[in-house]
């Protein structure tokens, strides 16, 4: 009844628009997000454990629906849900998937230390896309007063190849500095993350709306030129 819904919702145009963005994903119906919402709210409300234990996936959208429904299990034991997130890490093959999962995963909040612990493997993994997990709920529930040091010192222990990881770091450091912009500016001046990423994280700042004009000219001279990573 569920893959009968998705398809009934399908719109061409939008499957088209989101085919744009996500090079490789071939098994998309076009569902849009709020739709998926309502979708997963639906199950969780029903019969929530037999949808996600015992339904396989076809569609891009079924994958993002089971990533929906757990993150709106907040009401079971920690330890429940975890063991459901580290089920799900693995269909994770792509950005949109990724960032959508970690957005909805607000039991965080409520767990920080137990999370942060169950975190740490998929820092160092060698998996593009458990990286990017790891990294984006950093970036979501982590980038603070208590946990940032810790942040940018396990960002700077990331050297995974993949561009989405790479992405992710950059975008997680850039968050950190419109945040801390101090903290951040120091670390930036002294780090181990490779010539791209660190490059990335500089635009990234340059990008954001909340940097000021002088701060942004400080910034991009701080750029590494390109004979470094040549040498490397």
């Amino acid at each position: 009844m569920i893959r009968e819904q998705l398809v009934e919702l399908a719109e061409e145009n939008y499957k088209v628009f989101s085919s744009n963005l996500l090079p490789g994903i071939d098994n998309l119906v076009g569902v849009r997000i709020p739709n998926l919402r309502k979708i997963a709210k639906q199950i969780v409300k029903l019969d929530w454990k037999s949808y996600i234990e015992n339904n396989d996936e076809i569609y891009f959208e079924e994958v993002m629906l089971k990533g929906m429904i757990i993150g709106y299990l907040e009401n079971q034991d920690i330890e429940d849900i975890l063991k459901y997130i580290s089920d799900f890490v693995p269909k994770i093959n792509n950005w949109s998937v990724c960032d959508s999962f970690c957005v909805g995963l607000k039991i965080t909040n409520k767990n920080r230390e137990r999370v942060w612990e169950f975190l740490k493997p998929y820092i160092c993994s060698d998996k593009e896309f458990e990286v990017r997990f790891a990294v984006v709920m950093m970036i979501n529930y982590y980038i603070n007063e208590d946990y940032l040091k810790l942040v940018l010192k396990e960002l700077d222990n990331i050297s995974h190849d993949g561009y989405y990881a790479k992405m992710a770091v950059a975008w997680a450091i850039s968050i950190s500095f419109v945040k801390f912009e101090e903290l951040t500016l120091e670390y930036l001046k002294n780090n181990n993350i490779d010539d791209y990423t660190y490059n990335k994280s500089l635009q990234k700042i340059c990008e954001s709306l909340k940097v000021k004009k002088d701060t942004k000219d400080i910034i991009r001279s701080m750029k590494r030129k390109r004979i470094r990573l040549l040498k490397a």
